[in-house]
């Protein structure tokens, strides 16, 4: 490259062609322009004699000036002049690009890949190599090689694979892995993430000895947000979202938190301001009851990372609560006088009660287990109950007139014997109000209603601990609530009834916030085993079950992902060990996140000296003046054109006769050959048709094997259709070896299908049957060996629209079908829903025996599709999760069915395909 002061020249080279100038302009000069020729009456040559008219022999100078003006601005244009040429991809050394791949990177993440692929096409145009630099933290024990120079498209291909990872940076360990690979010239230019972090001088001094260091980051309006965890004994689902501190005041920022449950639905969403200055604020979410114990996840709505993602696991969820009442074989209860409906009233909104007897029960997992007086297990039960509250459970006891001791150790006090009667007719004392509960206590914050009174309860043996096992006192000072740990869990004990005979607290709010509280201040869930196993594998550490990558994605565990030890939950650490995601096993998760273990990053204030600070949205300043010269020659070489049909008499009626030996010549042929040639100049070459293709469509399908699906003209169906097949394309290619790229739309109308191995086609209600040049096109499609999917929806007619298509006979699909077992042995094929029949064609003898047509009723694309972060756009019913798999995994099949044929089909395979059978 050639600079000259703002301008500089890729190609200085060509400007030698003017050097030919001088001698153009001679040859145009003595070159006299075409004669007129005319037609030979002799009468006519008298007509507008003049004796001072002279005869030109040679061409205007005018028009000699304007083509040598147009052969200037070819050579300039082809020399690749740039207007401000960007000085961080300016030199000769190699350009060290430095990426921080970190969580705090992740919400501009698209932002700054399009500033680093700019920055190779940029070097690559100079010849210059680069090196990558990513500076997030690897896992221990790992041994990364050097970064080594790699040529502008390789260093791009590698820059279209790098993901943020949801973790911290380590500067010294890249630091560490330069020494002895930097070079000792060139440039470089840091993407930062825009936090500060230990090492941030040091490196940068260590690459200003390259040359120029330029650093480019987002504003402080852009920066990373972090979700806190909510607490998970707390009344209501509340969140903080935080932002780093800065030196400088931070400007007004309203995003939106939302919930979602398992299926990528959003159950609530509440929007959040942080004021200009401040670094968090507190949100809460309001959960209706039914959807609570489906939430998986809270999240920052539009903004990408790991660290605005909270996973939700039980200590966040509805938790299992039985309630035990009347000894089996007892009269059925009056609902107004049973203390079970007080309870039930007060815990099934927001709980999976159960009820039965405690042998039942404790068959299966419980919180918490509640017990009215009535309540009569046996022997076995009551041994039962004892383990199973040693081992975390928390039990409930409501005292009466029946209480049964059971067992010493399910009482949390001893009792006096009978009980204390207030306000009755044989007592002079009044019915007792509640006094304010302890702020240390499990009731700490909730407020007792003046008219909730006490006028009977059971009484506690005085004792040095009873004051510490009293969660709840009445304004005499005797205990309303006592508890006391057993094991693992507790026990409890209410001292009044369930209903209103003893107080009228079980009429009042404080009755249902209280029991709330014990149920969300339980340990969670706890099994005859589970609770055993559980503890067996904190101690061990959790496994890793899925993993969040640093663009806030559930995924599977990256190698090098080990175990979460117990220390690890009380004080969250994120490193490359240990991502943020879900930890356990057999359905006892643990949600370990992002947010928990980040503490108060603070913005990078001040760079170093020396360095170059830009934003990611800065628009670069240079511009590139080849189009402009080109198109200014390209409209004289027009001009010079219509000059010399004038010249030649070609514009006027009769000058367009066609007479016998006419032909091209002098100034008509001159700016016909530099129109053409101005056409040709314009076209873009081989790297320019890289960036803007003269048929993206065709090139681009016809390049690189993808998928494509019919237009329907119905903009939902085709958003849809996009989604679906653009997750199906992921998914084959984290499964199988068939790497697409991403699907396309199809135009029936314009577009090529023969590009396509297969076309996915909604048919929808109302669809207009296809036109006759679309039934040309799809004609050929399938005779050429091309496959098409009918996902026919509810009030389809696929009949209708294909009228007049070569749809051959077609039957439903037989179990022993290639397609069953492509990839995966199937035997159901459900998309969205559930139970129709899917038809391929009967006798598929055209094409080696491969099905032309598949059709289903299905709605497969609604099944794959999914949103940026891999969440599920939509519900599959009724077979769940586990059904939205097996459209997954019918979709990989009927790709891979398209792409090798009856090659499964092959009886060479067929005792491996037995053995997975019956194995």
């Amino acid at each position: 490259m050639l600079s000259l002061g703002p301008l500089a020249l890729t190609a200085p080279w060509v400007l030698l062609a003017a050097a030919a100038l001088p001698a153009l302009w001679w040859l145009m000069r003595a070159t006299p322009p075409a004669p007129r020729r005319l037609d030979f009456p002799a009468v006519r040559l008298l007509f507008g004699l003049r004796a001072d008219q002279h005869v030109s022999v040679k061409t205007p100078w005018w028009l000699i000036l304007m083509r040598m003006v147009l052969a200037l601005l070819v050579i300039l244009g082809l020399s690749g002049p740039l207007l401000y040429p960007d000085a961080a991809t300016r030199g000769d050394g190699p350009l060290v690009l430095v990426v921080d791949d970190t969580w705090a990177a992740a919400p501009t993440w698209d932002e700054r890949r399009a500033v680093l692929l700019d920055l190779t096409t940029r070097a690559g145009r100079e010849g210059r190599p680069v090196m990558l630099v990513p500076t997030a933290a690897v896992a221990p024990g790992a041994a990364p090689a050097p970064p080594s120079l790699l040529s502008a498209e390789d260093a791009a291909t590698a820059l279209r694979t790098l993901e943020p990872r949801p973790w911290d940076k380590d500067l010294e360990a890249a630091l560490s892995r330069l020494d002895g690979v930097l070079p000792d010239d060139g440039g470089a230019v840091w993407i930062h993430d825009g936090l500060q972090a230990p090492g941030t001088d040091t490196l940068a001094e260590r690459l200003q000895r390259l040359g120029r260091l330029e650093m480019r980051r987002a504003g402080p309006g852009d920066g990373p947000l972090m979700l806190r965890p909510p607490e998970a004994a707390a009344a209501v689902l509340a969140v903080t979202v935080a932002r780093p501190a800065a030196e400088s005041g931070l400007s007004e920022r309203t995003v939106t938190v939302r919930a979602l449950d398992g299926e990528g639905r959003v159950a609530a969403a509440a929007p959040v301001t942080l004021p200009r200055g401040e670094t968090a604020r507190r949100v809460e979410l309001d959960i209706p009851a039914e959807l609570a114990p489906d939430l998986v996840r809270l999240d920052v709505a539009d903004h990408a990372g790991a660290g605005a993602v909270v996973l939700l696991d039980d200590r966040w969820r509805r938790r299992p609560v039985g309630l035990v009442s009347e000894a089996p074989g007892a009269r059925a209860p009056v609902p107004l006088l049973d203390e079970t409906h007080y309870i039930r009233q007060a815990l099934a909104p927001v709980s999976d009660l159960r009820e039965g007897g405690p042998g039942d029960l404790l068959q299966r997992d419980l919180s918490v287990l509640l017990m009215t007086d009535g309540a009569r297990p046996d022997d076995a039960a009551v041994r039962a109950l004892v383990a199973w509250v040693e081992r975390g459970g928390t039990l409930v006891r409501f005292a009466g007139p029946r209480l049964e001791p059971l067992d010493p150790a399910l009482m949390p006090v001893r009792l006096r014997p009978g009980e204390r009667a207030m306000g009755g007719s044989l007592s002079w004392s009044d019915p007792a109000r509640l006094a304010p509960f302890p702020d240390d206590g499990p009731f700490a914050g909730l407020t007792p209603p003046a008219d909730v009174t006490v006028s009977r309860q059971v009484l506690a043996e005085p004792a040095p601990d009873l004051s510490a096992r009293t969660w709840a006192r009445l304004s005499d000072g005797t205990p309303l609530v006592t508890g006391a740990p057993l094991g693992q869990g507790r026990v409890v004990l209410v001292h009044v009834t369930a209903d209103p005979r003893w107080s009228s607290l079980a009429l009042s709010g404080l009755f249902v916030d209280m029991l709330q509280r014990l149920v969300e201040g339980s340990r969670g869930v706890v099994g005859a085993e589970g609770a055993a196993a559980e503890g067996t594998a904190v101690a061990a550490g959790l496994p890793p079950r899925q993993m969040l990558d640093g663009l806030g994605r559930l995924g599977d565990p990256a190698p090098g992902t080990r175990p979460l030890p117990p220390a690890l939950l009380e004080s969250p650490v994120v490193d490359p060990a240990h991502p943020p995601g879900l930890y356990g096993s057999d359905g006892q998760w643990r949600a370990y996140n992002l947010g928990a273990a980040l503490g108060t990053p603070r913005l990078l204030a001040g760079l170093p000296g020396g360095v170059v600070d830009a934003g990611l949205d800065t628009v670069a300043a240079e511009r590139d003046l080849k189009p402009l010269l080109l198109t200014a020659a390209l409209v004289l070489a027009l001009i010079d054109l219509i000059v010399g049909l004038a010249l030649r008499g070609l514009l006027s009626p009769e000058g367009w006769r066609p007479r016998p030996g006419r032909r091209a010549t002098g100034a008509g042929a001159l700016g016909g050959v530099l129109l053409a040639g101005g056409l040709v100049l314009l076209t873009p070459g081989p790297a320019a048709a890289q960036d803007t293709p003269m048929d993206p469509m065709a090139l681009a399908a016809a390049l690189e094997t993808r998928l494509a699906w019919v237009e329907t003209g119905d903009p939902e169906v085709d958003r849809i259709s996009a989604a679906g097949l653009s997750a199906l394309t992921r998914i084959l290619a984290r499964r199988t070896s068939a790497e697409l790229a991403e699907p396309m739309a199809v135009d029936l109308r314009r577009d090529p299908l023969v590009v396509f191995p297969l076309l996915y086609w909604p048919v929808t209600a109302g669809q207009p049957p296809v036109t006759a040049a679309e039934r040309r096109r799809l004609n050929t499609y399938l005779r050429r060996g091309g496959m098409i999917l009918l996902d026919v929806r509810e009030g389809g007619d696929p009949g209708r629209t294909l009228e007049g298509v070569d749809v051959p006979a077609l039957r439903p699909l037989p179990e022993d079908h290639v397609l069953t077992r492509s990839f995966y042995l199937l035997d159901r094929f459900p998309g969205r829903t559930d139970g129709d029949t899917v038809w391929v064609e009967a006798d598929p003898v055209t094409h080696d025996n491969v099905s032309s047509v598949v059709v289903g009723y299905h709605d497969w694309a609604g099944a794959w599709a999914t949103d940026e972060a891999g969440r599920a756009l939509f519900a599959t019913v009724p077979g769940g999760n586990r059904q939205r798999e097996m459209a997954y995994r019918f979709g990989v099949n009927l790709v891979l069915y398209a792409l090798t044929g009856n090659y499964k089909g092959d009886q060479v395979h067929l005792p491996a395909i037995m053995e997975r059978l019956t194995n």
